[in-house]
């Protein structure tokens, strides 16, 4: 059996980063572990155990050119919720910026957002 662990996120800080996913959004820093020359930070949205993100900083000029475009201007990244009109309200209380209003597709109810380092988002209640 294999699963999916992580996903690395390239950020321009570790500090910014973390402030925005956890403080903001309310997700989980599950390791914040210092290597030295970088660190090891990894953090799970709110109720998970797996699927974890790893806030990796950019450290040479060719890392700081993907900041906010990895998935090459597409959406790469896809936050899943069990209650999309609950999360969609607390997500623009908080000030995250939604490209879209809701729309249901399909495959269940979707709206892209933006984190502040510029990557594209789906928030998704799947049907």
């Amino acid at each position: 059996m294999q699963s999916l662990h992580a996903v690395s996120l390239v950020i321009p800080d570790y500090d910014a980063a973390i402030s925005f996913y956890c403080g903001t959004l309310g997700w989980t820093l599950a390791e914040d572990v210092d290597q030295g020359h970088k660190r090891w930070v990894r953090i799970l949205p709110p109720g998970a155990t797996q699927g974890s993100l790893i806030l990796a900083r950019a450290e040479t000029p060719t890392q700081q050119t993907v900041i906010g475009d990895q998935f090459g201007g597409r959406v790469g990244l896809f936050l899943a919720t069990d209650d999309f009109a609950r999360d969609h309200a607390a997500m623009v209380e908080a000030g995250v910026t939604f490209e879209e209003a809701p729309r249901h597709e399909p495959y269940g109810t979707v709206a892209v957002w933006r984190d502040p380092f510029g990557n594209r988002w789906d928030l998704i209640q799947f049907a």
